[in-house]
């Protein structure tokens, strides 16, 4: 058991198969070396073993807080959801905020493990350090929202004021390798298909009841000048500053202008850098406008609305109301949140920009509880494999909405040839359908909105990405966009393996803690010391939280090694790479640039004391990480710092 503070000790493990639970402390070794949230949740997933299918009773599904969450500590109010992905074959955390992960804390827990699968569709209700499972027949097959409505009135609470519920819809039901899980106000725990695995648990929602009841700090002074330390960066960053900054004031999508500018933005299933790029090589062809789904031209028409996360000043999530007409029918859409990604990823790698049509999307995409990163990376990749030639039958045109809204309700339900292939994701749809040069995925997961022609950090931090292609596992666009902590040349490749691994530690910190990544836009290391030693009563220094965040990194890394994976996975598709085959130049004002994947990689690893993309027994040996088989890979083997 652990006494720090932060923690509440309990952790609940949920055989569905039998219906047993049991209630287990944590490890107090476990709490100091790997903190919570992502980075326990990650050793809960390894000692279940890297070599499980999935998609099978034998794989572990943990929800996770940490030490932070749920009190007065900024952005403190998400939760991890860690698992083995039924979409890459990786270990994967996907992450959501809102009030859940806070009330789950508040309920009296730190985690919830669930293993096995119920006979029958079951939902968990938790509330005063217990867990109950009762019957959800009756919620099969239903949407999110109505599933929501219906635990709202069953569960007998109040979303927003004492209950939090984490569902899945059909996409998870029916096992889309997407899936992902949808809490009461939009916010998704949405890559690597963790609604996939709930759903071959039979596992329909997790339903949280609890009033608010925050940790109290084990040394408050020290908690309370780290607290008004981040409270002081907060306010004073140009990103972060309620009301005034650019991610309070526009959201995530500020991005939207940004990326397009400085030709960071992938269009027509990332062959362009930029809309405006696309438009002038292909004049004659149907061109578009990023700035049309633009986070200034949201707030500008149809924002009505910002709502929050437990305990944060800044309000990124924009909830917008549109009224649209599709296939005769008048639409009436309400919907948080207008997000970068998907507003990408449905918008102009897709050729499209009607921003209303697109919160119709993003609607009918949570609805169906399927990450609408992946959906729309999937119609942009098989818009591209119509334009080939590689679909017979029916496809899809770029732009064309019609067949891309009724293409995510077919996806969802796994409805029809096409539907149900692009169901398993970029990689294996290609490998179906022989459309290998249309994939823009990495280890199976679809990349997000960041040109790695024209960002080289997000192009290293795609290719080593424990949990395929992710712009979040070291967001260094924060450097080379936003100049946080300080501005880096986006198109210069020398110095990035070594900045993506810092943000990679840096994120694998404030995931175990957990708090928001956004964070990192104001504050620094020392304020995230500050606050856990306050809240836990430690005294570590900055040396040795760095560790930590590398030692949760290496253990990821580990088990996907142990799992198959290599440096040969460490790729990226090959429009974006120097001296493939298939390679892409980028034009605009980048004209000619590509990503020099090799030399990054070999710098990255390099830094990471890893062997070809794999952890040598002697870094394990370093980290403390002293159990599993080991890779048998010896240190020995690394290109040195000279070479």
């Amino acid at each position: 058991m652990t006494d720090l503070g932060g923690y509440q000790d309990n952790v609940a493990r949920v055989d569905l198969s039998a219906g047993d639970i049991d209630y287990e402390s944590i490890d107090d070794e476990d709490a100091r070396e790997y903190i919570g949230g992502r980075g326990l949740g990650v050793k809960y997933v390894f000692e279940n073993g890297p070599d499980v299918e999935p998609l099978s009773e034998e794989n572990l599904l943990a929800f996770m807080t940490g030490p932070l969450t749920g009190t007065q500590t900024p952005m403190s109010g998400r939760i991890a959801v860690v698992t083995k992905s039924p979409l890459t074959g990786t270990v994967t955390d996907s992450h959501h905020g809102g009030w859940s992960g806070a009330r789950l804390k508040w309920a009296g827990f730190d985690g919830l493990l669930f293993e096995g699968k119920a006979d029958d569709p079951v939902y968990a209700v938790v509330e005063d350090g217990e867990l109950e499972l009762r019957d959800a027949s009756h919620l099969w097959g239903q949407g999110i929202h109505g599933t929501l409505d219906d635990l709202e009135e069953e569960v007998e609470g109040s979303y927003g004021k004492n209950l939090s519920a984490m569902a899945i819809g059909p996409g998870g039901e029916n096992e889309v390798r997407y899936g992902c899980i949808i809490n009461e106000d939009d916010r998704a725990s949405g890559r690597g298909g963790t609604g996939a695995v709930m759903g071959s648990k039979n596992l329909k929602a997790v339903v949280v009841k609890a009033g608010t009841d925050m940790p109290k700090p084990a040394d408050r002074e020290t908690f309370m000048e780290g607290h008004k330390a981040a409270m002081q960066a907060i306010q004073e960053s140009d990103v972060t500053a309620p009301n005034e900054g650019g991610l309070s004031v526009y959201g995530t999508n500020v991005l939207m202008n940004l990326t397009e500018e400085m030709e960071g933005l992938p269009t027509r299933n990332g062959r362009f850098t930029s809309t405006t790029t696309e438009a002038d090589a292909e004049p004659d062809e149907p061109n578009i406008d990023s700035e049309k789904v633009s986070g200034e031209n949201v707030e500008e028409n149809i924002l009505v609305d910002d709502p929050t996360c437990h305990s944060c000043p800044v309000a990124c999530k924009k909830e917008v109301e549109v009224d649209v007409n599709h296939k005769g029918e008048d639409l009436n859409v309400r919907m948080e949140s207008y997000e970068y990604e998907p507003a990408w990823a449905l918008g102009p790698n897709s050729m499209n920009d009607d921003r209303d049509m697109i919160a119709v999307m993003m609607d009918r995409c949570n609805d169906l509880g399927i990450d609408s990163i992946e959906t729309g990376n999937l119609l942009a990749f098989a818009m591209e494999a119509t334009e080939k030639g590689y679909i017979d039958g029916e496809g899809i045109d770029w732009g064309d909405l019609d067949a891309m809204t009724e293409m995510i309700e077919k996806i969802g339900e796994r409805e029809g040839d096409l539907a149900n292939t692009l169901a398993e994701g970029q990689k294996r749809a290609a490998e179906e359908l022989g459309a290998h040069d249309c994939r823009l995925d990495v280890k199976g997961q679809s990349i997000a909105a960041y040109d790695p022609r024209g960002l080289k950090g997000m192009g290293i931090g795609y290719a080593t990405s424990n949990r395929g292609g992710c712009h979040l596992r070291g967001y260094t666009p924060a450097a080379e966009i936003l100049g946080v902590p300080e501005k880096v040349d986006p198109t210069d490749w020398e110095g990035k393996g070594e900045l993506t691994a810092t943000f990679q530690d840096l994120h694998a910190i404030s995931d175990s803690f957990d708090i928001c990544k956004f964070n990192a836009f104001a504050e620094g290391v020392q304020e995230y010391i500050a606050q856990y030693n306050g809240m836990t009563g430690r005294d570590v220094g900055e040396e040795d939280l760095l560790e930590v965040g590398e030692r949760i990194y290496n253990l990821e890394r580990y088990y996907n090694n142990l799992a198959g994976f290599d440096g040969d996975d460490d790729t990226l598709p090959d429009r974006f790479v120097e001296g493939a085959e298939d390679a892409v130049p980028a034009g605009g004002g980048i004209e000619g640039e590509l990503c020099e994947l090799d030399k990054m990689k070999d710098e990255y690893y390099r830094d990471r004391g890893w062997v070809d993309g794999v952890v040598p027994d002697e870094k394990l040996d370093d980290l403390g990480i002293d159990f599993g088989p080991g890779t048998g890979v010896s240190a020995g083997g690394a290109a040195s710092a000279d070479d």
